[in-house]
């Protein structure tokens, strides 16, 4: 009986040994994925940094003026130019 219980013990403490080894294993891989998912984060909020400026920039009045006045030909009215309508 004694025999019996000790050999049941040793197998309840191995089997616990080896839970712990693989939930070690588990908690290493997990760790690995979030800083990989961290780094791909970062990476991201740099780029849509970047995309911000770039659309800040494309987007300011100076550009667009210049960009209309160079491919539509568009420019300010003269003075002559200008038409008021009286209601």
């Amino acid at each position: 009986m004694r025999a019996l219980l000790t050999l049941l013990l040793s197998v309840a403490v191995l089997a616990g040994a080896i839970g712990v080894v693989w939930a070690r294993h588990l908690h290493r891989q997990a760790y690995i994925e979030l800083s990989q998912l961290e780094h791909a984060r970062d990476e991201l909020n740099i780029e849509f940094g970047r995309l911000q400026l770039e659309q800040a920039t494309w987007s300011e009045a100076n550009r667009v003026e210049q960009v209309a006045a160079a491919r539509l030909g568009m420019k300010f009215p003269e003075t002559a130019d200008i038409v008021v309508l009286q209601p």
